[in-house]
């Protein structure tokens, strides 16, 4: 079956819900008691939030004219292959399979074990974890359309609980004295060491942006759905994110936040109390499902692609009855699984917001290279604010991935390191024949 003969079971809303879950997770629960250590002011902080979310959107707007013009699964595996060179998209794709959705899935279930256990404390944060990952992979092993309901309902019911607690925040809490107007010593913040790697964490936090092109090939009229999922997912959460950041800064004191994890449940505790702060820890843990949930649905899709590509990996692209590639989900939850009994949060987040931001930079560089190199071909949407989006976008990574290399030598020598273990790999399956005729079978 070809790309073009898939089955198409993703409408736009359940595309805008899997963007959406998959931006809403973590990070936004838990980083900004790791940005507080060092950034004490309360507009830099929003600003912060503000540059990640134009950082995002500038993004989304990129990717959203790789996906109409190329819409086919596998995300940046797909378009680095085509637009410079296989051994390009075998990189990217091998940093996706290993740790793209793997870290992102086993950080967000550990924050929620971390939020379950604070309120439940003799069960133990690992145990719920692990028993999360392996739930919700069999759940999406299982029947596309089912999955796709327990993605939109979980999303929503989310969405939800960040509005009730934007709404409660601003009424209830008693407002703490933080200035949210600009003083001159915030441009030297901004321009600082801290603001970088602060951005490192709050790029984490809006990743997912472009969720939806992993599953692209699944997507109903993608050459429409897929620009208006990644622009209007990616302005949802902005707003939310902003909204969201506030209130923790309005409701609840610097010095209680500085390098806690569980900021969402500190927060609810000065908003609704003891009890109220137990009840909205286990709505946090619930809403972290849906960003496992979106997480583990489209990870799967690029190692499918690679599998179809190259021969080496072929059973990684076998579907059971249903049309999903169970080995796939399969290796993913495997890696899950290390990663949560064998890494820290912190560790895990720094080494995939560079290896992430490294990714995202060449694909979006490539509008460019796919611009001179293809003229003719269609392009159903074109970037908005070409070249500036881009050009935005490619300058705020590169001052990230700067700064991370810097003060975070490890991790990103790390992440580095991952990469060069994908071109071994890559280089010992092109000694096999290289399966291209999908390709050929698509450009035909």
């Amino acid at each position: 079956m070809t790309v073009n003969q898939q089955k198409k079971t993703i409408g736009l809303f359940t595309a805008i819900c899997i963007v959406v879950a998959n931006m809403i997770g973590t990070g936004v629960f838990t980083s900004l008691g790791f940005q507080v250590v060092d950034i004490k002011s309360g507009f830099t902080l929003l600003f912060l939030w503000m540059v990640g979310g134009i950082f995002a959107l500038c993004g989304a707007l990129s990717y959203s004219e790789l996906g109409a013009a190329m819409p086919y699964s596998g995300g940046e595996y797909y378009y680095l292959s085509r637009i410079y060179h296989p051994v390009v998209g075998f990189l990217s794709g091998w940093v996706s399979v290993t740790v793209g959705f793997a870290a992102p899935i086993a950080a967000a279930a550990m924050a929620l074990g971390a939020y379950f256990k604070s309120v439940f404390p003799l069960i133990s944060s690992t145990a719920i974890a692990l028993g999360v990952v392996i739930f919700v992979s069999l759940i999406h092993s299982r029947n596309k359309a089912f999955g796709s309901y327990f993605q939109q309902i979980f999303t929503i019911l989310k969405v939800l609980l960040i509005v009730i607690l934007i709404v409660c925040g601003l009424f209830l809490a008693e407002p703490q004295q933080l200035g949210f107007l600009p003083s001159m010593g915030d441009v030297n913040l901004i321009f600082s060491s801290p603001f970088a790697i602060s951005l490192v964490y709050v790029t984490y936090s809006y990743s997912g942006w472009n969720a939806a092109v992993y599953l692209a090939s699944e997507v109903e009229e993608p050459e429409k759905n897929l620009p208006r999922s990644l622009i209007a997912g990616t302005l949802i959460v902005m707003g939310l994110y902003l909204l969201l950041n506030f209130i923790f800064l309005h409701t609840t004191p610097i010095n209680k936040l500085v390098g806690e994890l569980e900021v969402g449940y500190i927060a609810a505790n000065q908003i609704f109390g003891s009890f109220g702060a137990k009840v909205m820890g286990i709505l946090i843990s619930f809403g972290l499902i849906s960003s496992i949930s979106s997480m583990v649905l489209a990870g799967p899709r690029v190692t499918q692609a690679i599998g179809e590509d190259i021969p080496l990996f072929k059973l990684l692209a076998r579907k059971n009855s249903s049309g999903i590639p169970y080995f796939a989900i399969l290796l993913q939850l495997f890696i899950v699984i290390v990663l949560i009994l064998t890494s820290s949060f912190q560790a895990v987040i720094t080494y995939l917001g560079f290896t992430l931001t490294l990714s995202s930079f060449i694909t979006v560089l490539g509008i460019f290279v796919y611009r001179l190199r293809y003229p003719e071909a269609p392009r159903p949407y074109k970037t908005w604010g070409y070249p500036f989006t881009p050009i935005v976008f490619l300058a705020i990574s590169l001052w990230m991935l700067i700064f991370i290399l810097i003060d975070k030598p490890v991790e990103s020598l790390t992440g580095l390191g991952t990469v060069a273990i994908g071109l071994i790999v890559y280089f010992f399956a092109a000694k096999k024949k290289m399966g291209w005729s999908s390709v050929e079978e698509i450009s035909e």
